[in-house]
């Protein structure tokens, strides 16, 4: 939490961060070209303090590392000081406002990309993601069906038994990658939108883990990419407390469609 108020409090790194927002996956070259008083050194020594502060993640691409905002944090602290009948209102608002205010011309690529930091191994957070007993804690109630055999359903389950997320398996080695396809249920609007993909990457730091998770292969801006956005960070959160503590957030499934 330190690390992020610390990020925070400087407004160029709050300015990056509205720059992701308003188009995800930048190049240091890109956000440079937003800061004529400020050097490339500069831009580089704040991109540092994000990234540690897991505000920002990177993933390179052949010569060029990109950059994606990475909300989880920012879930986390509201997580911690947002009472949970507010938590509806304030995501709506938020969502609101970024729709009103983003660029028609923004995210020309779409991609989400989340990391989270875990105090726990990596056997246990792979028995999170893959067990079903584990996922009604923080995946908004739905329960997991899968044997995890490559092809294989990946399929979530609402406590009704109505499917809300159906997937494959393309990838399975415990207890570092999962790659499955993704196809949202629960709203129609996501009905004619193709499978994307998820791939949750587990790498042991010390006594912790850092998971990072990659939302990717949406044909463009679709309801699908719009929807789970406002979901992830709470799943991700939810998966942090619940390993950690033992304690359910206990979302709302209505959430995941704002």
């Amino acid at each position: 939490m330190e690390a992020v108020f610390r990020a925070l409090s400087d407004a160029h790194r709050r300015r990056i961060l509205d720059l992701l927002r308003e188009q995800d996956g930048q190049t240091t070259s890109a956000i440079e070209a937003h800061f004529a008083e400020m050097t490339r050194f500069g831009v580089i020594k704040h991109l540092k303090v994000l990234e540690a502060a897991n505000l920002v993640t990177t993933r390179k691409v052949g010569r060029f590392k990109y950059h994606y905002l990475n909300p989880v944090p920012i879930q986390d602290i509201a997580d911690r000081w947002i009472a949970s009948f507010a938590a509806p209102w304030v995501q709506s608002l938020s969502h609101l406002k970024y729709q009103l205010e983003r660029s028609p011309s923004s995210m020309t690529k779409p991609k989400h990309v989340y990391v989270t930091i875990i105090q726990t191994t990596p056997e246990k957070l792979w028995q999170a993601l893959t067990d079903p007993t584990h996922s009604p804690q923080y995946y908004y109630g739905a329960r997991l069906q899968t044997n995890l055999q490559p092809g294989s359903p990946f399929q979530y389950f609402t406590p009704d038994n109505q499917l809300m997320v159906g997937g494959t398996v393309l990838e399975a080695v415990a207890p570092e990658r999962l790659v499955t396809s993704f196809e949202g249920h629960w709203d129609d609007a996501m009905q004619q939108d193709k499978p994307s993909r998820v791939t949750y990457h587990i790498e042991q730091q010390g006594e912790f883990c850092r998971l990072t998770v990659t939302h990717d292969e949406f044909e463009g801006e679709t309801p699908t990419y719009h929807m789970v956005g406002g979901g992830w960070p709470g799943i991700l959160s939810g998966l942090k407390t619940y390993l950690e503590t033992g304690r359910a957030l206990g979302y709302n499934p209505m959430a995941l469609s704002v």
